[in-house]
């Protein structure tokens, strides 16, 4: 199974010419330059501020690109589009053929192509844009303003409910239309002869698949000599094989998918309904779900205390687990789904830390074991802000940032490197 994340729109290539107008990375011309660098002679912030540099002329040159592939497909047509992207930029015809209805969708998208060209709106936030505009009737300076403030994973749900929002029917008809595009394949890769699967379906199968696989991977896992343990990517790999060539094996219980509602108590009716992740789905699609998955409905009371474990174990309760799938929305440190994270004390257990729920973080294996506990990456809670004047703060949400850039807070926890704490309800 894979994903598209190859940029749809270009990247940069460096030179050792100064920009004409004095200004980072753009000519008076309206061209594209960014200057070549020892990176070895900068700092870690000169490095992170190279790859912002090097992030907006992206963006810059995904505008031209963008423009000029639009331009053969008004002419030529979209295939000849496609055709002079395969040969000139020698890329697949798949990513040709992408390239070409993003391209297509962005000329019609004036906002998002002039953020692109201004390098403040990023070259995936600007895919995102163009292809949710092929779904609903967006309000593009809208998304176009978030755009610029949010990382690629919280905008990508922010795409997604609004999307679901100015829809008539709550997203139905979008949702159809994900069902209607999905696809698969399996090819053999002529470069070393290993077979990939690429598979697209809508967000609800996406979610019942991961939860499956995730479950495989958990059950794989506890099986495996702790001495010759697989990676990640070995076992994502074994569990997905043993799920479609063995398919009536025996599976193991606590298998859930977690769909959230909020529930309004003057009408008397279900509203808001999402994925883990924040994905919006239908609210008519829980039914369907309910009927072969287990249904928990939970109402999270601070004066309860049933949040908070203490000593008395070290692993996340199912409740607690729901909660932070609630609250975290998938890993920290990646966006990677909640149903394939473990959860991380972020007071260590072995220093007296405690299992409840302010204590605990959403992390996948990867971000766990390399960023955390090799690299020292530190949690740090960001408050919510406002979306827009007529709404409320965002609860929230948080981060891991490497060592030498998070800011360090007084606070009551041994750790002093620890961050800002989220409140804990």
């Amino acid at each position: 199974m894979a994903s598209g994340s190859e940029s749809a729109f270009g990247s940069a290539q460096a030179t050792n010419t100064a920009p004409a107008d004095g200004a980072t990375g753009v000519f008076a011309s309206g061209g594209v330059r960014v200057d070549a660098t020892d990176v070895s002679m900068l700092c870690g912030a000169g490095l992170r501020a190279r790859l912002g540099e090097i992030a907006r002329a992206e963006s810059r040159l995904a505008a031209m690109k963008a423009d000029t592939l639009g331009e053969i497909a008004r002419r030529s047509g979209d295939g000849a589009a496609a055709h002079a992207a395969t040969n000139e930029m020698s890329v697949s015809g798949r990513k040709a053929r992408s390239d070409v209805r993003d391209a297509v969708r962005l000329g019609g998208l004036g906002a998002t192509r002039d953020g692109l060209a201004a390098g403040s709106v990023p070259v995936g936030h600007a895919q995102i844009i163009a292809r949710a505009a092929g779904d609903a009737p967006v309000d593009e300076r809208y998304l176009v303003q978030r755009a610029a403030h949010e990382g690629f994973d919280e905008f990508r749900r922010t795409v997604a409910r609004h999307v679901a929002d100015v829809s008539e029917d709550d997203g139905v008809s979008v949702l159809e239309r994900q069902r209607q595009a999905r696809s698969g394949t399996i090819a053999t890769r002529g470069s070393d002869g290993m077979t990939v699967l690429h598979l697209e379906v809508d967000p609800v199968t996406g979610a019942r698949l991961g939860s499956a696989v995730a479950a495989a991977e958990r059950r794989l896992f506890s099986d495996e000599n702790p001495d010759a343990r697989r990676t990640p990517p070995q076992r994502a790999a074994d569990a997905i094989c043993q799920l479609i060539l063995a398919p009536d094996a025996k599976r193991s219980a606590g298998t859930s998918l977690i769909v959230i509602a909020d529930y309004d108590l003057v009408n008397h009716q279900l509203t808001n309904g999402r994925l883990a992740d924040g994905t919006p789905i239908p609210i008519d699609e829980i039914a369907g779900v309910a009927v072969d998955a287990e249904v928990l409905p939970a109402v999270f009371e601070a004066a309860t205390g049933n949040l908070r474990m203490g000593r008395s174990r070290r692993t996340a309760t199912d409740l607690q687990r729901l909660a932070l799938a609630l609250r975290d929305k998938g890993c920290v440190g990646c966006g990677i789904g909640p149903e394939r994270c473990q959860h991380h004390h972020i007071d260590h257990w072995q220093h007296g830390g405690t299992t409840d729920y302010e204590n605990l973080l959403t992390v996948c294996h990867n971000c766990h074991n390399d960023k955390i506990h090799q690299q020292g990456f530190i949690a740090q809670w960001h408050p919510g802000k406002p979306t827009n004047p007529d709404q409320a703060a965002n609860p929230g949400h948080y981060e891991l940032q490497p060592p030498d850039t998070a800011t360090t807070a007084t606070n009551t926890h041994s750790d002093s490197r620890i961050g800002p704490r989220a409140p804990p309800h």
